[in-house]
């Protein structure tokens, strides 16, 4: 009777439970609808979506002011790894048993870049090579100097007393090379590819994104219809010869653009009526170039893996940990980290045991990679970079993104107001000291001069095109130097024998009357250096080096239009946006 008479009691109690929480939740509903109003009306002065200038619509399909309000953040080239940017101590050796004054420690900082995972190899430049031969037929009097400009000086395997013949015939095009890094180029060939690569790469990207026709690239190879990146962007109407039907408008409704493998972070959300893509588009990737020499040796150094906090546990002697040339890893204990020479022929140590891998160069990635992921930034071939050289490095004038060799050029307008493109009439070509003919343009591209008064007049940050020799210790780096006055150069207001800082060897090549080519070697023997303007710092060392210069802090210098057997080169990529990907927290 006892349990029949409480299970009701029980159950009236749960019920007016149930209908307390009932009345509690409606009351909560009701208060949470109340501040959603209030929450919804303070918001409708906030312009939600709209220009925190104006108050205007962004990205209206209706048109007015388009933006990638989207954009995530910039995508990384074919090619490439991200290098995050730091402060490094450059020109710091573990040996330098030279003492030429050559290597002077001074701290510098350098920004966040993109750079090739390996050197650029034989198969990559060939694919280059292609190009210019399908898109300018060699048999074709307008151009026929560019293929040939471009070419690998393959020669440079001869040997007096060495028959390396089989490397001369066969390093640059037989297959079983095709991964190995190209050498037999000079420093402008190298610059000329990285200009090429930058247009092939934004050409995909755009016709992926469907702003050019699909395959135009390739169906359409023909040197009225060369695709530009800069001419694009100055110019989208008159791109790839202004064919309308290889150059495409986006229509509208299309929202943000989707990403693809070759843009994979790029989100443009540009949604008008027929708009081309532009910068602020965010899909064209920066320009593809040589790294300049503070980069290469922060890349190749690779301290981040020797830091602990905000400071350097030590200085690396090579770009892998350690002072030795051999790896420590019980797997692989003995094995060689690099491939230099070892000794006075000793190339690549005992057959079948304590070899590197290789007689000359080798193949890329077979050896570990640094802490940035980079590959062969010791050994393999030696690699140019974009500075002009001079015996120290002036952190004085500047320690943030150190480069000396800035010629600053700009676009060049006709008569009628517009940029003026290269034409198979006007391209221009460069014969080298030693006599080789090079394109320095392309038909397509925007046609450049060196800037003038109008950018550099009271300007306090640079004052003349030419920068090379700046504060090198000559007459002309001075501020106030008149170039064009009776009393200093010539009558081109050039400088003069007696005037320049570094008496260098001056070959010249001419053509006479008839059109043939004169060289003329200057055989003078009161030159007192190598160094001018036309000069290059390659870095790193290659299979032809001891381990001495196998320090990325190592550098010397080579003439920019000659070729050899051990310098090839990788090319770079600014970042744009901020300095890393993820927010850095501390370790411990």
């Amino acid at each position: 009777m006892v349990n029949s008479y409480i299970a009701p009691r029980n159950l009236y109690l749960l019920m007016n439970m149930k209908v307390n929480k009932i009345i509690a939740g409606k009351l909560l509903l009701s208060l949470l609808v109340i501040m959603v109003g209030f929450t919804s009306c303070s918001k409708k002065g906030s312009n939600k979506g709209g220009s925190k200038a104006t108050g205007w619509k962004i990205n209206d399909k209706k048109g007015g002011f388009q933006y990638a309000s989207k954009f995530k953040k910039q995508a990384t080239g074919p090619g490439l790894v991200m290098v995050e940017g730091g402060t490094f101590t450059m020109g710091k050796v573990q040996d330098d048993v030279m003492h030429d004054w050559n290597n002077t420690p001074n701290q510098q900082h350098v920004m966040s870049f993109y750079m090739d995972e390996t050197e650029v190899t034989n198969m990559m430049y060939m694919e280059y090579l292609s190009w210019l031969k399908t898109v300018f037929p060699p048999d074709q009097d307008n151009y026929k100097n560019i293929y040939e400009g471009a070419s690998p000086d393959t020669l440079v395997w001869r040997n007096r007393l060495g028959y390396n013949e089989t490397m001369t015939e066969n390093y640059l095009r037989h297959p079983a090379y095709a991964e190995y890094p190209v050498v037999g180029v000079n420093w402008i060939q190298a610059t000329e590819f990285a200009k090429w690569r930058t247009d092939r790469v934004n050409e995909n990207i755009l016709e992926q994104q469907k702003y050019l026709k699909k395959d135009g690239k390739v169906t359409e190879m023909t040197a009225d219809k060369v695709f530009s990146t800069e001419a694009y962007l100055s110019s989208p109407s008159t791109a790839k010869g202004g064919d309308e039907k290889l150059v495409l408008k986006r229509g509208a409704g299309r929202g943000a653009v989707k990403p693809t493998k070759a843009g994979a972070n790029n989100t443009g959300g540009n949604s008008a009526k027929n708009v081309y893509a532009q910068r602020t588009s965010g899909l064209i990737l920066p320009e593809y170039r040589l790294p300049t020499e503070a980069e290469w040796e922060y890349a190749a150094a690779a301290d981040v893996g020797q830091r602990e906090y905000n400071a350097y546990k030590g200085q690396k002697k090579y770009p892998w940990s350690g002072s030795y040339t051999r790896s420590g890893k019980r797997q692989v204990r003995g094995d060689q980290l690099a491939n230099f020479k070892q000794g006075k022929g000793d190339y690549g140590g005992i057959a079948g045991w304590s070899d590197d891998g290789a007689d000359i160069t080798n193949k890329v990635k077979s050896y570990p990679p640094n802490d940035f992921g980079l590959y062969d930034m010791a050994g393999n071939v030696a690699e140019w970079v974009a500075d002009v050289y001079r015996p120290i490095v002036d952190d004085e004038a500047n320690d943030f993104n150190y480069y000396r060799g800035n010629v600053y050029m700009k676009n060049k307008i006709g008569d009628d107001g517009k940029v003026e493109l290269v034409t198979p009439e006007t391209q221009r070509f460069d014969t080298l000291s030693n006599g080789k003919i090079v394109s320095r343009n392309f038909p397509g591209q925007i046609a450049q001069v060196p800037v003038d008064d109008k950018e550099t007049y009271l300007r306090q940050n640079f004052d003349k095109s030419d920068n090379r020799n700046y504060r090198d210790g000559d007459k002309q780096s001075t501020r106030y130097f008149k170039f064009g006055s009776s009393e200093e150069g010539d009558e081109k207001g050039k400088l003069r024998d007696d005037q320049r800082m570094y008496d260098s060897p001056k070959h010249n090549v001419s053509t006479d009357s008839l059109g043939n080519m004169v060289k003329k070697y200057d055989k003078s023997n009161k030159r007192t250096t190598l160094v001018n303007d036309d000069v290059r710092v390659y870095k790193g060392g290659s299979w032809r080096d001891r381990a001495y210069w196998l320090d990325p802090a190592q550098r010397r210098y080579f003439p920019q239009d000659i070729a050899t057997d051990f310098i090839g080169f990788r090319c770079a990529m600014s970042r744009v946006g901020p300095k890393a990907d993820k927010k850095k927290r501390a370790r411990n």
